[in-house]
């Protein structure tokens, strides 16, 4: 059975709190016990890890090359210049496919730059947490 990691970044655990006009009133645990079924309904075993500090996402990617045929990632506000998590996604050799749940076009401009899109198999951003199961989809479907 195909196993997969979902990585959320900061802050992503205040879901359901945080901004609820851009990132829905879905609470955290709610889209996790989601993702972990549709994962498995897709014919794959998930987990799933969360924290708000750089250094703990990239020893978790460099963990999953091991365990993991691939990532979704939300990296948070480090999508946006953390060359530390862009460099872990490169070095891993696993595809990783990096999901926002707002459009991060149509926000803030240094919202629409990724320094980890040019590293990641794909990037899905704007669907809401639809996003997450369109990435946990396309992982189903790579080799």
């Amino acid at each position: 059975m195909k196993k997969i990691l979902i990585m959320h970044g900061p802050n992503l655990n205040l879901l359901g709190e945080r901004e609820p006009g851009i990132y829905g009133d879905t609470n955290f645990e709610t889209l996790n016990q989601h993702l972990l079924e549709y994962a498995k309904e897709l014919g794959m075993e998930a987990e799933i890890f969360q924290s708000n500090h750089e250094g703990a996402l990239i020893d978790k990617l460099h963990e999953a090359r091991k365990e993991f045929a691939g990532v979704v990632l939300n990296a948070g506000a480090y999508t946006h210049y953390s060359y530390a998590i862009s460099d872990a996604i490169k070095a891993i050799k696993i595809p990783v496919i990096e999901v926002h749940i707002s459009n991060i076009f149509a926000r803030d401009e240094f919202r629409s730059k990724s320094v980890i899109a040019p590293v990641c198999a794909g990037s899905i951003s704007g669907f809401g947490l639809l996003s997450y199961d369109l990435a946990v989809k396309a992982l189903s479907e790579m080799k």
